[in-house]
């Protein structure tokens, strides 16, 4: 079986792709939430609308990063004191995936009952899902900024031998 060629990044492709794809998601989940927060107030239904399909196309896309995620964290050299980080990030990944499929598959049934109207409850849950989003991308930033993971100078250090 040939191997994986590898960049200076530790990928085999320019650039990783898991933070354009979650950063994609970020967006959605966030836009559906204001897009709910502001047609519950104005009792706008297009707002309803858009908040919808954002959390629906969210719910799929969600999926993609995860893959990327866990085959780019596959290829990193991880170290050490990345490895508690890189877990809760990865267990708290898989987690918001199926709570977005949730919590869209929940925004679904309510715009099949009443499209006009939605509820101070998923109101609430969504405003949990915003919390977990924000925990998520603490976390992200955490590997990349704080740990260097897929960063071309940490990663040539590492194979020079320089430890972290």
């Amino acid at each position: 079986m040939p191997s994986l060629s590898l960049n200076n990044q530790d990928l085999p492709y320019p650039d990783p792709l898991h933070p354009i794809i979650v950063h994609f998601v970020i967006a959605m989940v966030l836009f559906s939430f204001i897009c709910d927060v502001l047609g519950y107030f104005t009792r706008n239904v297009r707002l309803f609308e858009v908040s919808f399909w954002n959390m629906f196309v969210a719910s799929a896309a969600i999926f993609v990063a995860v893959i990327f995620g866990q085959f780019e964290a596959g290829l990193a050299n991880i170290y050490q004191a990345v490895q508690p980080t890189l877990n809760y990030h990865t267990i708290l990944g898989w987690s918001l995936a199926a709570i977005v499929v949730a919590i869209a598959a929940w925004r679904f049934v309510i715009r099949n009952r009443n499209p006009r109207k939605i509820s101070a409850a998923y109101l609430g849950a969504a405003t949990f899902l915003v919390c977990l989003v924000f925990l998520q991308v603490y976390l992200g930033s955490k590997l990349f900024w704080v740990y260097g993971l897929h960063v071309e100078p940490v990663v040539q250090a590492m194979k020079q031998g320089v430890s972290p």
